[in-house]
């Protein structure tokens, strides 16, 4: 699959967050995901740190894009989702992203909110990809 990604020298250095500043997929098919925490497949929360939990919204997120013949270079747009009482952690989202994207990484949005669904979640993670054209 065609996909560049974009990151200006005149806009801050994302690479150093583990995220590009833009994606261009001239075409391809769009798979839209559902946001990920860190639950196993039996919907036990895994971790009570920020570390843990991405870790496995990451592969959540894999695992989907896996069984569609997808892998994660397929993705061209994070939104991770940080609640209140991690945003001081959000130096471990960095280590997990630079881990699972080292080269080319996904555009991406971080947004500190209130809560999520579980007291216990500290992150949520969607993701975007885009797949080759069937022929």
């Amino acid at each position: 699959m065609q996909r560049t990604v974009i990151n200006p020298r005149t806009v801050f250095n994302s690479l150093q967050y583990g995220f590009s500043q833009a994606v261009v997929v001239p075409s391809g098919r769009r798979v839209v995901l559902s946001g990920q925490v860190g639950v196993d497949a039996e919907e036990n929360t895994v971790g009570t740190d920020v570390s843990t939990q991405i870790t496995v919204a990451l592969n959540n997120i894999e695992a989907i894009l896996a069984e569609i013949g997808a892998d994660l270079s397929h993705v061209v747009i994070l939104r991770i989702y940080i609640v209140d009482a991690a945003k001081n952690d959000q130096q471990r989202i960095t280590e997990a992203l630079l881990k699972r994207f080292p080269v080319n990484p996904p555009a991406t949005s971080w947004v500190i909110i209130r809560g999520l669904s579980e007291p216990e979640w500290l992150v949520e993670v969607e993701a975007e990809a885009v797949l080759p054209d069937e022929n």
